[in-house]
Parts: structure tokens; C-alpha cells; sequence
């Protein structure tokens, strides 16, 4: 699983994306920073958020 923080880019936002793949992540990043913060979202930005990507434990239920 993997997990994005928005405020790692964005210094004071709390939106957190987290889906199976890396590709899926930046999508729903990007799709947020363009709506929410009127950002372009550039080849720049999309580097800088792939470096911020982080994989996460998830706790499946037996």
C-alpha cells in the first residue's frame, strides 16, 4: 500500500491519498492539488511527489 501526505507539498493541508500502487497515489494527488489548490501540476511536481511517496502497513482483518 502506498500513501501520500499533501502537507509534505503543501505546507498546512491535511488531505491524505492512499491506494495499491504509486501511479494510483499521484493520480489522486494530483486531481487534489489542481481542484483544491489551483495548481499546475508540472514533470517538477509530480518528481517532488513521487520522492514523498511512502509505503504503509496495512492490518488485514483474520
Amino acid at each position: 500500500m502506498k500513501r501520500i501526505e499533501c502537507g509534505d507539498l503543501v505546507p498546512g493541508c491535511t488531505f491524505k491519498a492512499q491506494a495499491e500502487t504509486e501511479a494510483d497515489v499521484l493520480h489522486m494527488e494530483s486531481d487534489h492539488v489542481r481542484h483544491a489548490h489551483g495548481l499546475e501540476v508540472t514533470p517538477q511536481f509530480l518528481e517532488r511527489a513521487r520522492s514523498r511517496v511512502k509505503d504503509v502497513e496495512t492490518q488485514e482483518k483474520k
